[in-house]
């Protein structure tokens, strides 16, 4: 297996650049997600990798090997990776045997035992082998595109939003069996996404693309914990903003007084306040604002609470599904623990 080495890479497709200076490393054996809005150029960096683009600078060294830049362009074929795409890209002529030996050598496509282990790796029953891809379901499709993709024991996998056309049950089912897969071949694997629960729960790594550049590389708990400012928090999840003014005790906001989390500006002056519905609750607690419950979107086993301060300001808590309040019902609202905080007033 090998790690994945990107350097100083640029793409653009005209005046505008899709890609600026983009670095990161991949380490041996781990899967990073990249993950960052549409359009963003977390295909086009996926497509740098595997050789179907030229970037206009920097390089891509997989294991000890530069793959391109510095006057080197290995092609595709010769790269050691697998590419998985958004739709499978199943020949919907072949059965499925024939599509997962499609890129073997000659030899090897007659080995019917290397098929079925490969159905076994993702989770498939041998009988899957003879079915054409017109009869199998979207995340059987999926996890065949995978073990072509791993027929030739690649060091590399990519995956380019495998699931995104799946619907919420079969999605978390094969990404599972994605994931089991690429562990038990200790490739190295890219997944580009733009869902932020399936970053978070799927990759060892999370590198946030924003403007054509990584904003922010991390472990998923740190991307989460410590996002490295209000938008990016606003990002990954459903937050409130809120000014707050620093004082000797903490942070003044509409929830009262506040503690935040790392480090906060010195002083007096205005900071945004972060808050996720997570880190509020609606019980009592001294000092705390009252309000009255707007809305409430129930989720089953959770619901988020939309409660409307004395001042106006509308703030999101997640409560347990079964506890969940009445619209027009009046409710304290707590502060459980340190929030984010942020340099500046501008809520964006």
């Amino acid at each position: 297996m090998s790690t994945v080495d990107i350097r100083g890479v640029t793409v653009g497709y005209g005046a505008e650049p899709v890609l600026r200076d983009v670095d990161l490393t991949v380490p041996t054996g781990t899967t990073t997600a990249v993950l960052g809005a549409s359009g963003g150029g977390k295909t086009t960096l996926l497509r740098v990798i595997a050789g179907f683009l030229a970037p206009d600078k920097g390089t891509v060294t997989i294991g000890d090997r530069v793959v391109c830049g510095a006057g080197r362009a290995v092609p595709p074929e010769r790269r050691g990776i697998g590419y998985v795409r958004q739709d499978g890209g199943l020949f919907p002529h072949l059965d499925v045997a024939h599509n997962i030996t499609f890129g073997m050598p000659r030899a090897a496509r007659r080995r019917g035992d290397r098929v079925e282990e490969l159905l076994e790796l993702v989770g498939l029953p041998a009988a899957t082998a003879t079915r054409r891809p017109d009869q199998l379901s979207g995340g059987q499709q999926q996890r065949v595109a995978l073990a072509r993709a791993l027929a030739l024991s690649p060091s590399v996998v990519l995956l380019d939003e495998p699931f995104s056309s799946l619907d919420t049950a079969l999605r978390a089912s094969t990404r599972d069996a994605v994931a089991t897969a690429l562990a038990e071949t200790s490739a190295t694997a890219i997944l580009v996404t733009h869902d932020q629960q399936e970053a978070l729960s799927f990759a060892d790594q999370v590198a946030i693309m924003r403007g054509g550049r990584f904003s922010q590389v991390g472990a998923p708990r740190e991307i989460y914990d410590e996002p490295v400012d209000a938008r990016e928090a606003a990002f990954l999840g459903d937050v409130v903003h809120l000014t707050g003014h620093r004082t000797t005790d903490g942070i003044t906001c509409p929830l009262g007084i506040v503690t935040a989390r790392g480090d906060v500006p010195r002083g007096d002056g205005e900071v945004v306040v972060v808050v996720r519905p997570e880190d509020l609750s609606l019980s009592d607690s001294p000092g705390c604002p009252h309000g009255t419950v707007q809305d409430v979107d129930y989720h089953g086993a959770h619901a988020m609470v939309h409660v409307a301060l004395a001042d106006g300001t509308v703030v999101t808590v997640r409560v347990p599904g079964r506890h969940s309040p009445e619209v027009g019902e009046q409710v304290p609202v707590s502060v459980d623990g340190p929030v984010l905080a942020y340099p500046g007033s501008a809520l964006v």
